[in-house]
């Protein structure tokens, strides 16, 4: 029977007795508001470790002060639901005074160039945020491997980046991204679009799609697959570029032509929602 702890002691005492037992802890990192895209988290985590954890936490040190946190999704019990038909051992649930309780003061802040681009550049005080969640996460659940979605790609690189740096005893697992039969990366926002809004957020996937058959056909120049990619999303009214780029993956550096593995990565508004999605070029 899948248990549920909501405080830091109640969930480290699971965990020390898990650890005890000798078990493989595995680490699903959740804001909760489930869909398939989680679950594929949850799933390749059953098939590694004895133990999966689940935490369901809106993390609100990762919010900008305009960002969406209190209209993030919150559906627990609906998420305690689709946990349990996934055979998941335990849901660590906290609320954020219990996380970050009066006096709270210490952060872990990526301070290097991979954190500077892409989303980081727009949303300046986000890493910080995650590397903060994430690593007292770790700490707490005492996990052996932590599960993440390619869709958040440089969420991924930021991660290995401070596990590695911190000297932190967890193996981290990228998960392919999760799609819908129409091609949408799945996302907690994607309950925001109307239908239309819906329709015209193909539009990421799609351009996606031209830029691998362009760089499958012989196409290595990274600023054409960037122009294919902008020019295609430019053909949908509702949509706004954030921004469209491409680097060498997973160190995300500038290249100017694909050689080994490089990330395509864009953000889009459809009307006022932004969304993210990412394809890798040459991997093996």
């Amino acid at each position: 029977m899948m248990q549920i702890f909501r405080t830091v002691q109640e969930m480290q005492a699971f965990a020390a007795k898990m650890k005890k037992e000798g078990k493989i802890i595995g680490l699903c990192p959740t804001m909760g508001s489930l869909h398939e895209g989680h679950m594929t988290l949850m799933r390749a985590a059953r098939a590694k470790c004895d133990i999966v954890i689940a935490s369901v936490f809106v993390n609100p040190t990762q919010f900008g002060p305009n960002e969406d946190y209190d209209a993030y999704p919150r559906r627990f019990g609906e998420d305690c639901k689709k946990l349990e038909a996934e055979g998941i051992d335990a849901v660590f649930h906290p609320e954020p005074e219990e996380m970050y309780p009066q006096g709270y003061c210490t952060y872990v802040n990526v301070d290097g160039d991979i954190t500077h681009k892409l989303c980081g550049a727009q949303r300046p005080i986000h890493f910080r945020g995650v590397a903060t969640v994430v690593t007292k996460l770790m700490n707490i659940t005492r996990a052996d491997e932590a599960f993440f979605g390619q869709k958040d790609a440089q969420q991924v690189v930021v991660v290995h980046r401070f596990v590695s740096d911190l000297n932190l005893p967890v193996h981290i697992n990228m998960v392919p991204i999760c799609r819908e039969p129409s091609g949408l990366a799945r996302s907690s926002r994607n309950i925001y679009l109307s239908p239309a809004e819906k329709e015209a957020a193909l539009i990421l996937s799609k351009s996606l799609k031209k830029a691998k058959a362009a760089y499958e056909n012989g196409e290595t120049d990274v600023e054409s697959l960037k122009k294919i990619v902008s020019d295609s999303i430019r053909t949908e009214p509702l949509a706004a570029i954030d921004y469209v780029d491409l680097f060498s993956f997973p160190a995300l550096e500038p290249i100017t032509k694909i050689s080994d593995p490089g990330l395509l990565a864009i953000a889009v508004k459809i009307n006022k929602i932004r969304l993210i999605d990412n394809v890798i070029l040459g991997a093996k």
